[in-house]
């Protein structure tokens, strides 16, 4: 009789769950291990009112065909609402509506024939199918001979000075491609927060006879044997045939030790930058109307305001109007290092610049999140640092959010990578 393989996963948000969950529905014995003390990742939620919020905005599109059919396989389709919500910018000061095409085809930034270039531009995006006609271009050099000069510094530029600040110019063509071919303009949303689905995830992989451990973090992972240990922070050790590693590679790298030296260095991994928010629970709306904000002014301290319950109505959150202020920043920003009144104080003076007439009192509740490792900095050479999925140690695996590429981020690609990967390490397993 074949002896049950082991199968440990390392990392409990959507690409870790999904593998592991497909590994156990293949007979595999797994072991899962989070250090939160939720399932979910960056798309974990924390309690509001009688429902689930979650830390960093999300949304799903209409093309997200994976995550969608997870949500039904685990019986919460019920539950998933869309609707083409209001997108809007705020430049020089105005909030401009870039919500629906007659929105595009007024739009008062741009002349009418750069109006028409832009829509044209959109719709050449739309249409190449992959991304390697821009392999080797970034953004800032194909956007402008694209859609023109104009169109690029008024629309394009401080999408991605507000996302990647000093690294803009850096940022590949293929990254803001895959932004445009793959989203759609209806939006979706699982009311009650996307926790549910997590928290589905691992009821569904227990009762498959997994394991699912939360509030648990991987210290170190050695190779002994011919299997692999987990050892934890509580003295624990794991021990397993295969292990899948969805950690940001530069954390993997320092918890496995008999990594050579020379992959170490080969693979670096690719930089990231963090994500900080402030949401404000108010009690009444702050921008009727309007879900998502671009913020193109750049002396904002934030590069976008979403606006949830312009989605979800507020009585699912108590009665409270839920706004989120977000940024993406190095993580040796000073901002990541205030504390949260000062983050509050600040930001609701620059939030005076989008409702003059905001007063303190309307803010009923507000919570700050940090996290690292949250947008991966896309460069032309980022593929070049990107490890493989097979480590040099056998049976260990990794894959994390810098390997959606050219997708960038997403409940829905690291779904499907960890199906992807659940998949190549069952054939691995069945080699002789």
């Amino acid at each position: 009789m074949t002896p049950e393989r082991r199968v440990g996963v390392l990392g409990g948000g959507a690409l870790g769950l999904a593998a592991a969950l497909r590994l156990a529905e293949a007979g595999r014995r797994v072991t899962l291990i989070e250090r939160e003390p939720q399932l979910g990742g960056l798309a974990a939620g924390f309690s509001v009112g009688p429902n689930y919020l979650e830390k960093f905005y999300h949304h799903i599109f209409r093309t997200d065909t994976t995550i969608i059919a997870f949500i039904g396989e685990l019986g919460l389709e019920a539950r998933l609402l869309w609707g083409q919500r209001n997108t809007s910018t705020l430049s020089q000061g105005r909030i401009v509506s870039l919500g629906s095409i007659p929105d595009l085809l007024r739009l008062p930034l741009l002349p009418p024939a750069e109006r028409f270039r832009f829509l044209l531009g959109m719709a050449v995006l739309k249409a190449i199918p992959d991304e390697k006609v821009f392999t080797g271009w970034t953004a800032a050099r194909w956007m402008p001979r694209l859609m023109g000069r104009r169109v690029y510094d008024v629309m394009w530029e401080p999408v991605l000075r507000g996302k990647f600040g000093a690294r803009a110019d850096q940022i590949a063509m293929s990254w803001l491609w895959s932004r445009v071919h793959e989203r759609s303009l209806r939006l979706g949303y699982l009311r009650g927060g996307f926790q549910l689905l997590y928290e589905a995830f691992g009821e569904r992989i227990r009762s498959l006879g997994g394991t699912v451990l939360t509030g648990t973090s991987a210290a170190r992972i050695v190779r002994r044997d011919g299997s692999t240990e987990v050892h934890t922070d509580s003295g624990e050790v794991h021990v397993f045939d295969q292990l899948l590693a969805t950690l940001p590679t530069r954390l993997f790298v320092r918890l496995a030790p008999d990594l050579p030296t020379d992959f170490v260095e080969r693979y670096p991994g690719p930089e990231h930058y963090g994500a900080h928010v402030l949401i404000l629970g108010l009690d009444r709306p702050l921008v009727p109307g309007v879900y998502w904000l671009n913020i193109n002014d750049r002396d904002m301290p934030f590069l976008a305001l979403v606006e949830h319950t312009n989605f979800l109505p507020a009585s699912d959150y108590g009665g409270l109007h839920l706004v989120y202020l977000g940024n993406y920043l190095p993580m040796d920003h000073p901002l990541f290092a205030q504390s949260d009144e000062q983050v509050l104080n600040s930001y609701l003076a620059a939030v005076r610049r989008v409702r003059g007439d905001l007063e303190p009192s309307w803010v009923q509740r507000h919570w700050v999140f940090r996290a690292p490792f949250a947008q991966p900095i896309v460069t032309t050479s980022y593929l070049d640092s990107l490890p493989p999925h097979r480590t040099p140690l056998p049976g260990v695996y990794l894959a994390n959010m810098a390997h959606v590429y050219p997708q960038d981020r997403g409940q829905n690609y690291s779904l499907r990578l960890g199906e992807r990967m659940a998949r190549m390490m069952l054939a691995d397993s069945q080699l002789p």
